[in-house]
C-alpha cells in the first residue's frame, strides 16, 4: 500500500516536558485514520507538527513524500486542514469565507461546495450567525477546497448536534470513496470505531495501540458476549459449550463469553435440540470504549 503521512521516532518537548515520546506510525493513501487519546495525550501537538504548525524536538514527519519543515509551500497543495479552534470574523458572509480561502489557493471559489454541504441558503448568512454544525460543515468545505490529497480534521464534530454529525460523517465517507487521506482526532469512540479504517491510540504522549478498530479491541481482556434465548430454554446453564463460557441468566436469556466468536456461535447452535427454537441471539463485542479504557488503567498494554 502507498503511504500517504510518515511519522518516524516523533519527540515533542516543551521544557522538561515531553508532549510527544517517541512515536511512530504510517497512514496509507484512501484511509480514514482515527487519532485517539485522552486530552493532554498530544493528539493536536502531533496533527499540528504533520500540518507544519510546530516544529519536532526529534523525528521526521512527510506528507505526501514532503517535509512540512521544508516544504511548506508545496505542502499546501496537497494538505487541508480543519482545526479543533478555528474560526472566521463574525461579520464575514458564508460566500466571502470561501472566496478568501480559494483566492488564497489562487483557484476560483468553490461554490459548489456550499451546495455538497447544504449551505446554499446560508451563502449571504454572516459566520457568527451560523450553527456550530453549519460552522464546522463551512470549516470542512474550506479546507477541502483545494482538493487536497490529505485532510486532518481535528475534532470535526465537536458540539455539534446528531443530524449535523451524520452529514458531517457523510462528508469524510465520501472523502474516502474518493481517495482522499482522512486523518481524524477524536473522544468519539463510537465515531472511530464506524469511520476509520485504522486508529492509533495516544497516551501520555506514547503510542499505545495500533490498527483496525476490531485488531485493537481483540487484544484487550474483555470477551465477546453472546446472548441467546430457546424457547425451551436449552442453553440457559449447560456448562458443555467448549467455545464459550456460561455468565449468567436474566430471565430466559442466557449470557454467554467467548474469544472465538464464529465457532462459540456454532457450536452453541449445535447444542440446540432439534425441537427447540432460537429466539434471541446477539452478539456484542468488545467495544472500542471498553480497550481505551483498559488502556488508560495500564491493562493489556
Amino acid at each position: 500500500m502507498t503511504l500517504a503521512v510518515q511519522v518516524n521516532s516523533l519527540v515533542k518537548k516543551y521544557g522538561s516536558n515531553t508532549a510527544v515520546d517517541n512515536i511512530s506510525f504510517n497512514i496509507y493513501k484512501g484511509e480514514v485514520f482515527g487519532l485517539l487519546g485522552p486530552n493532554g495525550a498530544g493528539k493536536t501537538t502531533t496533527l499540528e507538527i504533520i500540518e507544519g504548525l510546530r516544529m519536532p524536538t526529534l523525528g521526521e514527519v512527510y506528507v505526501e513524500g514532503l517535509s512540512p519543515i521544508r516544504d511548506t509551500k508545496e505542502l499546501r497543495k496537497v494538505l487541508g486542514v480543519q482545526l479543533q479552534i478555528s474560526t472566521l470574523p463574525e461579520v464575514m458572509r458564508v460566500d466571502e469565507a470561501m472566496e478568501l480561502i480559494c483566492t488564497f489557493k489562487g483557484i476560483k471559489p468553490r461554490y459548489d461546495l456550499l451546495e455538497r454541504f447544504g449551505l446554499v441558503k446560508q451563502k449571504k448568512q454572516q459566520y457568527g450567525k451560523l450553527s456550530t454544525g453549519q460552522k464546522r460543515r463551512l470549516q470542512l468545505a474550506l479546507a477541502i477546497c483545494g482538493n487536497p490529497k490529505v485532510v486532518i480534521l481535528d475534532e470535526p464534530t465537536a458540539g455539534v448536534d446528531v443530524q449535523g454529525r451524520a452529514q458531517l460523517h457523510n462528508a469524510i465517507r465520501e472523502l474516502r470513496k474518493n481517495g482522499v487521506t482522512v486523518v481524524i482526532a477524536t473522544h468519539d469512540m463510537a465515531e472511530a470505531e464506524s469511520l476509520c479504517d485504522r486508529i492509533a491510540i495516544i497516551i501520555n504522549g506514547k503510542l499505545a495501540a495500533l490498527g483496525s478498530p476490531e485488531e485493537v479491541t481483540a487484544k484487550g481482556s474483555f470477551q465477546t458476549r453472546i446472548t441467546i434465548r430457546t424457547k425451551k430454554g436449552n442453553l440457559t446453564s449447560q456448562g458443555n459449550i467448549k467455545k464459550a463460557t456460561f455468565a449468567s441468566q436474566k430471565e430466559n436469556n442466557a449470557l454467554w463469553l467467548c474469544t472465538d466468536t464464529a465457532s462459540a456461535i456454532i457450536e452453541m447452535l449445535s447444542a440446540i435440540d432439534a425441537d427447540d427454537e432460537v429466539l434471541v441471539l446477539r452478539v456484542e463485542r468488545p467495544s472500542l470504549e471498553e480497550r481505551f479504557l483498559e488502556l488508560m488503567e495500564g491493562g493489556n498494554s
